[in-house]
């Protein structure tokens, strides 16, 4: 029997790095599972460059854009974007806002879907960030993946600042000095993995 590859599409926004690092480690994490194909997308910048260089931010890398019409490619979908006051940065509102056209055809309805993301501090959205962003899931009738704890003794590390929940991973910008920690990476790359697994799993029971 032939085997099928089951494509895990990594779709965030990040403005300054701390994202996109998370992001590399999920896809790490997706592709070694067997059989998983894992992709990295960024969705487009809706800020001009002149904002973007006043707010410090660095150049994009080349991961390449996405755009809606390209989602239903994907078997899962990770979505990973920092917090602006608690809530999914715009810029990535705004490209879920353009998915009107796939909503209407229910193109995304059934497949699995997680969600990974940055805040500045340990108050300013790990959880509530994850939460409100399952509504747009939720109306393109897509399955939510959390992470719960199956990171184990990781979920419940107390002595060092640690950022991600049982909704996903997660990690703390700071001032936009601090960087991702190992822990914090390690519950990316776990996420990746548990994600692609389960993903793998529905698309078998598909076939």
């Amino acid at each position: 029997m032939a085997t099928t590859t089951t494509k895990v599409y990594i779709v965030y926004y990040s403005m300054y790095g701390h994202v996109e690092k998370l992001a590399e480690e999920i896809k790490k994490g997706a592709a070694s599972v067997e059989g998983v194909e894992a992709k990295l997308w960024q969705v487009p910048e809706t800020l001009p460059q002149e904002v973007l260089g006043k707010m410090g931010a660095p150049p994009k890398s080349d991961v390449p854009i996405i755009t809606p019409n390209e989602l239903p490619e994907a078997d899962g979908l990770l979505l990973g974007f920092p917090t602006r006051f608690g809530l999914m940065a715009a810029q990535f509102k705004a490209f879920l806002d353009a998915t009107g056209g796939l909503w209407r055809t229910q193109a995304l309805a059934g497949k699995p879907a997680g969600i990974f993301y940055s805040t500045g501090s340990q108050g300013g959205g790990q959880e509530t960030t994850p939460l409100t962003s399952i509504t747009q899931l939720v109306h393109h009738g897509m399955i939510f993946v959390p992470i719960g704890y199956t990171f184990g003794a990781g979920m419940f590390e107390m002595e060092n600042v640690k950022g991600g929940s049982p909704y996903g991973a997660g990690t703390y910008a700071g001032d936009g000095s601090r960087q991702p920690t190992e822990l914090e990476l390690a519950q990316a790359f776990h996420q990746g993995k548990y994600f692609a697994g389960i993903a793998k799993k529905l698309k078998g029971s598909s076939q």
